[in-house]
């Protein structure tokens, strides 16, 4: 079963979109996150991206409330990422309804940290969030590059226990240029027990298909929606399918 999972990202509160997690390039669209959210569960979608862009920028969870408002109006497997960088802010999260939570930039400062919330939470519960800029991670919102190979990260956390990834190519998010395959396919060659979910870059219905065939876990959906690329009966549709 292939997931499709669209993104919400909150800032204010509001349902925005960055290109290259550039808060300078944002665009609003919408200012209630819950609305967006039940029209996705609407459409029969189960899963839904919550990243708090706020709580990226201050390293703390700002948009509980927001998460919150989400989880208790729908019934959707919320994965919320973006100032989960402490015990008490994994706590926060899901108290708030969230159902996983990704850990970023934390995951590469701390791996000790996050190695021990799989004993402590579940490995199932703590998706890795692992974005690379040239096959390198990067972090701090794609700030900062480090010289840590991607595939090296991941094998490490593979051998951790780790579950689950998202990967976002820094140089594919929000160009609606499509995703990058070849990133995909040598995460799923390198670390096969991960199930990975692709992120960034998707532009057209054909490109979720093809990440399909490539037998993912599941891909985030973000601004080819909310720019009217891939409409929400398509993504219905879809999803429809993938659950066969």
């Amino acid at each position: 079963m292939f997931q499709l999972i669209p993104a919400i990202d909150i800032i204010n509160g509001q349902c925005v979109r960055l290109t290259q997690g550039d808060y300078a390039q944002k665009k609003v669209y919408s200012s209630d996150p819950l609305e967006v959210a039940k029209a996705f569960e609407g459409a029969g979608i189960q899963r839904l991206h919550v990243v708090d862009l706020d709580g990226a920028k201050a390293k703390k969870i700002v948009n509980a409330a927001v998460l919150e408002r989400i989880a208790k109006g729908t019934n959707l497997h919320i994965d919320f990422g973006g100032g989960v960088q402490s015990d008490e802010m994994v706590d926060l999260a899901f108290s708030a309804g969230a159902a996983q939570i990704t850990a970023g930039s934390i995951a590469v400062r701390n791996p000790e940290l996050v190695k021990a919330w799989f004993a402590k939470y579940g490995a199932d519960r703590i998706i890795l969030g692992a974005d690379a800029q040239h096959e390198q991670i990067a972090v701090a919102g794609w700030q900062e590059n480090t010289e840590i190979s991607i595939y090296d990260f991941l094998a490490d956390y593979e051998k951790a226990g780790a579950r689950y990834v998202i990967s976002t190519d820094v140089a594919k998010d929000g160009l609606l240029q499509g995703p990058s395959f070849p990133l995909y396919e040598k995460i799923q060659t390198k670390t096969p027990s991960l199930h990975v979910i692709a992120s960034g870059g998707v532009a057209s219905l054909q490109d979720l298909e093809d990440l399909r065939a490539m037998k993912l876990f599941g891909v985030i959906v973000g601004k080819a929606f909310y720019e009217g690329r891939i409409s929400l009966e398509e993504l219905a549709t879809f999803a429809k399918e993938s659950a066969c």
